[in-house]
């Protein structure tokens, strides 16, 4: 309806008085406007034209893949710092590669604890920054991360782990002619261990297997501190400078026996490349398929026990499967709705 045929239902007094009124606050709404300043008045304009959530075609299914797909950026970022140190400290102490090596085992660390605080801080605000499935089925696991994108998360960490690899293998391959002696020999554990972890020889199955699961307990009681609001988490934008102290004390203590995979997908997209590259059946083979139950079993068992044990002692908000109200505890507050006759908010939303 109209304003011509709204002011012909009132009577001519309210409606004299009622369109005097409208023209005077049209007048002051319209002085205001034009009182604005210019480039005030273009904030506006630009912020009403693109309102839109998908101003365009792409921007829909970069909102459906942009998850997996940092968490792919995430783990390549890991592996091109990770592996790239690896490189050039270890192929560098042959003497017909450089004179002195560039690098030495704290380099190494070094290396690594970088490559993980770059990979968290590209792909924490977008996908929460798991680069780790020993990360992503612990929270899922135990808190409320859906289980739905657990395997397209794992999926995308892999792949990113095989393509930083291949990214590093192309850039450091002459190197590693000259320390092979050809470009058609590759050794494993020899080059390999450039890409993957191999445990060292005189290393147990039991004990390969308790060093990687007590340093993916570790990593995951530290990742559930500094992510918990309730235990002085640190300040925003700071959490990868505490990944990087954490991976680097991990690589300092617990590194030298197996490599410190900690990561399933930082073992098995390298492995996967190095299959593919020329090392061939060995890289999978190695100790009755050392590949599986070392770096990909004992970092996920590790993740879920360190999990559990900070959500046991210490963890109290709701989100978390130890936190949930029992039968008991659902009883008692339906109880306290009831006789208090208020609106109580159902206990799954109390913290």
């Amino acid at each position: 309806m109209s304003w011509t045929k709204r002011r012909t239902t009132l009577t001519s007094s309210d409606g004299s008085r009622h369109s005097k009124e409208e023209r005077d606050t049209e007048q002051i709404e319209d002085i205001q406007i034009t009182a604005r300043p210019l480039a005030q008045q273009r904030t506006m304009e630009e912020l009403t034209e693109h309102y839109t959530r998908y101003p365009n075609r792409w921007s829909r299914y970069r909102d459906l893949i942009k998850e997996p797909v940092a968490e792919f950026f995430g783990v390549m970022i890991l592996i091109i710092f990770g592996t790239g140190v690896d490189c050039q400290v270890i192929l560098s102490r042959n003497t017909k590669v450089a004179a002195v090596p560039f690098g030495d085992y704290l380099s190494l660390n070094f290396g690594w604890a970088v490559g993980t605080a770059l990979g968290v801080w590209v792909s924490g605000g977008i996908s929460g920054g798991h680069i780790n499935p020993a990360v992503t089925i612990a929270l899922a696991t135990f808190r409320d991360f859906p289980w739905r994108k657990v395997p397209v998360y794992i999926f995308a960490q892999v792949m990113g782990g095989l393509c930083g690899a291949g990214i590093i293998y192309a850039n450091y391959i002459h190197v590693i002619d000259i320390v092979e002696g050809g470009r058609h020999i590759r050794t494993v554990p020899g080059t390999a261990g450039l890409f993957s972890t191999y445990a060292a020889d005189y290393m147990t199955s039991v004990s390969c297997w308790f060093d990687e699961f007590l340093g993916t307990a570790v990593l995951l009681i530290v990742v559930c501190a500094i992510t918990d609001v309730r235990n002085g988490p640190p300040p925003p934008g700071l959490v990868p400078l505490v990944l990087f102290i954490m991976i680097l004390g991990i690589g300092a203590a617990l590194g030298m026996q197996t490599g410190y995979a900690i990561n399933p997908a930082r073992d098995l997209g390298p492995r996967l490349l190095t299959a593919m590259v020329g090392y061939g059946g060995a890289v999978f083979s190695f100790r009755h398929q050392y590949w599986l139950w070392c770096p990909i079993i004992a970092p996920i068992v590790g993740g879920l026990v360190g999990t559990f044990l900070y959500d046991l002692f210490f963890f109290t908000g709701n989100e978390s499967l130890l936190n949930r109200p029992n039968a008991t505890a659902r009883a008692h507050h339906e109880r306290a709705r009831n006789t208090e006759g208020v609106p109580i908010a159902p206990i799954e939303q109390m913290v």
